[in-house]
């Protein structure tokens, strides 16, 4: 006989429905906040914390350096995959790192460097303004692709078409992005540089930046106003992979498994509590209440839930374990308030896996989740790693998981694991780029919040009603009876008095 049997079925998202409550001046959408934290905190103004409850995945597909800035930018985090070399890893929270909201550590030339060369750099670098320097890294001038045409400048040196340090606008020891902005738009520059004292260049300030800057009032920034980053590790090589990735910059770590409720993940929590106890971890997946206390108590400062509800995750058919996403959120989330209740510690909830819309981000948040982890919806845009293919006339971008054969390549070369796939590989519809996209997700969001009366995700967990819904009250909801041009749907409406 087993431990336990559980005759009630597990509920996933899309059988809840919110009810509405009262909408007070106080709940209004332009008075909603989307504040969140993204681990434990007992600083409610540190740096671990999210300004909208949305965040991308640690994919192959999903989340690369691209995603990593622009989501920042944009109020969320993209966990970086640690599917791939501790170098590689590390060098992409070092890219994200750079962008510094604004300030851009230069990559430079020399004055004798060839045009020739220059221009094969610009073509491998995909960007085209460089700063000249000479051997003690001082100031000699700037050059960018307005400043020389590649058939007869070839054979010339940058020195002899660069712009001269002496006609340039420049910077000393600005460390603040409206100084920079003042001084940068009075000048005809697109670029400003920043130098020290002794003309040493320090940064790039870009015009355009700026203006992203200023733009992105919801950016999520560390304590030296770079952007947040957050790194996946596992369990096989955390001894060498975390050091690289604090050096690095990586502000907080998470654990990457289907199933976390298990010693290797204690093993990892404690070791890094040990030897980096300023670095927060997130740990998990985990499915019940007694996954949740293990973590918490070996060290996790927040706990990823789901199991097998991704699109393209079989982890449910191949092994036989899971539990529907509602069901999760809503039994880790009793344990987390008890916790907190004997604690005083306030551990967030991600919410991971099987969430498909702005419905299913609103109804896993007021169930319990702080925020919630997606890969399928990043994956669509033109942040995420992949090149957009046509297929039937649709453009498409690929998209995989981490326990699918493409990706199980990477872990049995290196743990002599994964003898089975736990995931699959396919195609999403591309939708373009993420600020485009993203707006449009979070007024869902807001609009769901103020029809409950909660102005903030906290009030939402305490004022929210939910209602399990019939299959045909799903149906009921959506466009019926009516023909939509170009739907393959068949139009069998009712007819009156039939």
């Amino acid at each position: 006989m087993p431990k336990k049997v559980y005759y009630e079925p597990s509920r996933t998202l899309m059988e809840f429905r919110l009810l509405p409550g009262l909408t007070t001046e106080e709940s209004a959408i332009y008075n909603i906040s989307l504040r969140t934290p993204l681990v434990y905190s007992s600083d409610e103004n540190s740096k671990y914390f999210l300004n909208i409850p949305i965040v991308s995945a640690a994919m192959q597909s999903v989340s690369g350096v691209r995603m990593g800035i622009e989501l920042a930018r944009l109020g969320g985090v993209a966990f970086i995959y640690c599917s791939q070399s501790v170098g590689q890893q590390a060098d992409m929270i070092r890219q994200i790192k750079k962008h510094k909201a604004g300030f851009v550590p230069p990559e430079t030339v020399s004055p004798d460097m060839p045009i020739r060369q220059l221009y094969e750099l610009t073509r491998k670098r995909g960007y085209n303004t460089f700063p000249v320097v000479d051997e003690k890294g001082r100031l000699l001038g700037i050059i960018t692709k307005n400043d020389y045409d590649v058939k007869p400048h070839g054979d010339l040196q940058v020195q002899e078409r660069m712009v001269p340090r002496s006609e340039l606008t420049v910077g000393v020891n600005i460390e603040n992005i409206k100084e920079a902005n003042t001084l940068l738009r009075e000048t005809h520059q697109s670029v400003l540089p920043i130098v020290d004292d002794d003309d040493k260049l320090l940064y790039l300030v870009f015009r355009k930046d700026i203006r992203n800057h200023l733009d992105n009032p919801y950016e999520v920034l560390d304590e030296h106003k770079r952007l947040l980053t957050t790194a996946a590790i596992n369990t096989h090589d955390y001894e060498q992979r975390v050091p690289a990735l604090v050096e690095a910059g990586a502000d907080v770590l998470a654990i990457d498994s289907s199933d976390g409720h298990s010693v290797f993940q204690a093993r990892t929590l404690q070791w890094i509590h040990k030897n980096y106890p300023d670095v927060p971890v997130i740990g998990g997946n985990i499915i019940t209440e007694e996954g949740f206390d293990y973590l918490v108590e070996h060290g996790a400062r927040a706990v990823k839930v789901g199991m097998g509800g991704g699109s393209i995750c079989i982890t449910q058919e191949q092994k036989g374990t899971g539990r529907g996403l509602a069901t999760s959120i809503i039994k880790v989330a009793e344990a987390r308030d008890r916790y907190y209740q004997r604690s005083g510690r306030y551990i967030p909830i991600v919410a991971d896996g099987g969430i498909v819309s702005s419905k299913d981000v609103v109804v896993a948040l007021a169930l319990g989740a702080d925020y919630v982890m997606m890969g399928r919806f990043f994956a669509r845009m033109d942040e995420s790693p992949t090149e957009k293919v046509t297929i039937k006339n649709q453009v498409m971008k690929p998209y995989w998981g981490e326990g699918s054969a493409r990706a199980r390549e990477w872990k049995e070369a290196r743990y002599n694991q994964m003898l089975f796939v736990e995931g699959v590989e396919g195609f999403v519809q591309y939708a373009g780029k993420l600020r485009d996209n993203l707006p449009e997700a979070l007024a869902k969001i807001k609009a769901s919040m103020s029809s409950v009366g909660a102005a903030n995700i906290k009030e939402l967990h305490e004022k929210a009603e939910l209602e399990v819904v019939s299959a045909l009250s799903i149906r009921e909801g959506q466009p019926h009876d009516i023909y939509l041009p170009g739907s393959e749907s068949n139009y069998n409406a009712i007819q009156w008095g039939s």
